[in-house]
């Protein structure tokens, strides 16, 4: 059997950047920010990215938590 163990999180904020002017498909930029403590819960995360997007010059589209784990046998 194998198990997972949480080793890294990463919080990442997806922010509008405008429309392609040849397509008209939206941009956006992507501001990560690493060495998030993997027991955060998603209402802490929620939290500090909209403290953080309030910082932004581009408007908050998105918000991503982006888990690692160590896949080994037990």
């Amino acid at each position: 059997m194998a198990v997972a163990d949480l080793m890294n999180t990463q919080l990442r904020l997806v922010l509008y950047d405008g429309n392609d002017p040849s397509s008209g498909e939206p941009i956006y930029k992507v501001k990560s920010f690493n060495g998030v403590k993997t027991s955060a819960t998603a209402d802490q995360l929620y939290a500090i990215a909209n403290a953080f997007a309030g910082l932004q010059q581009r408007p908050l589209n998105i918000i991503e938590r982006k888990d690692s784990s160590d896949i080994r046998q037990a």
